[in-house]
């Protein structure tokens, strides 16, 4: 009995013993599995952070790009063909419209002030004289007084008719070069569209060959169509505001030749009827 006893507390502390180092065992176990997730959440976070850091880097960089940069990536990514004739275009079409509006701002005058001057010099000197202050005097309203003075001798009514006749000649000088601007208006985003076309050409053209619909693929193809398009609308739109203010500031150099034209045959006719008197 007693050795019965004796065997079964020895068999207790045994499973006693194992127990304990189990438990002891499942602890560090669980210990070593939490430290092992929180090593990996932290390695997780930091390369998220690392990831995240060369993001926030490229998108200052972006920022901080220069707009004559931006414009030279668009370009090139665009592509330098049809971009290149986009350009062509409005290098061109500023040409035509700043030589415009240098001949313009030079053929415009003060036509009160010279219908003064002519009225002084017919009266002081004579036709003669009047002449030569309009011969002196720069632009299309001096132009039309000369011709109008040197047809006085054949009558009043002959000095009207050739003031009219020259005066359309001088007008279809002052519009001559107009027609070029708006032909590079019209052309800029029909190239630009040409190349949207054939960007979308070029994009199923590489799905047929990678026989996949790719992200990649269709968005190159598209982006250089877009490029290609918004190039155009740009020369457009900055050929047109050229465009209007030369036509604007034809028109009123016109009206002021219409207006000293009226003025010049009161002036004449005063001066006919001082001198017959």
């Amino acid at each position: 009995m007693k050795k019965l006893f004796a065997l079964l507390m020895v068999v207790g502390a045994l499973m006693f013993g194992l127990s304990s180092s189990a438990i002891s065992q499942s602890k560090e176990d669980s210990l070593k599995a939490a430290k092992a997730t929180a090593d990996s959440l932290e390695k997780v976070k930091a390369q998220q952070e690392q990831e995240k850091i060369p993001a926030e880097e490229k998108k200052v960089e972006k920022e901080k790009q220069p707009f004559h940069q931006v414009v030279k990536t668009k370009f090139i990514e665009g592509g330098w063909d049809f971009m290149s004739t986009v350009l062509i275009c409005l290098i061109l079409g500023l040409a035509v419209a700043l030589e415009k509006i240098i001949s313009l701002s030079l053929a415009t005058t003060n036509t009160k002030k010279l219908v003064k001057k002519v009225e002084d010099a017919l009266n002081s000197g004579g036709v003669e004289k009047a002449k030569e202050v309009t011969r002196n005097t720069r632009g299309p309203v001096a132009s039309i007084f000369t011709q109008g003075l040197m047809r006085i001798s054949e009558g009043i009514d002959m000095v009207e008719k050739s003031v009219i006749s020259y005066g359309s000649v001088e007008m279809g000088k002052l519009e001559k070069g107009i027609s070029w601007i708006s032909l590079f208006i019209a052309l800029a985003p029909m190239l630009g569209f040409m190349g949207t076309v054939i960007g979308m050409i070029d994009a199923f053209d590489q799905i047929q060959a990678a026989g996949d619909v790719s992200p990649q693929i269709v968005a190159g193809g598209i982006k250089v169509a877009l490029i290609t398009t918004v190039s155009g609308l740009i020369v457009a739109i900055i050929l047109q505001i050229f465009y209007n203010y030369i036509v604007s500031k034809v028109d009123s150099i016109v009206n002021q030749m219409e207006e000293a034209s009226i003025a010049l045959i009161d002036v004449l006719v005063q001066h006919k009827v001082r001198s017959e008197q």
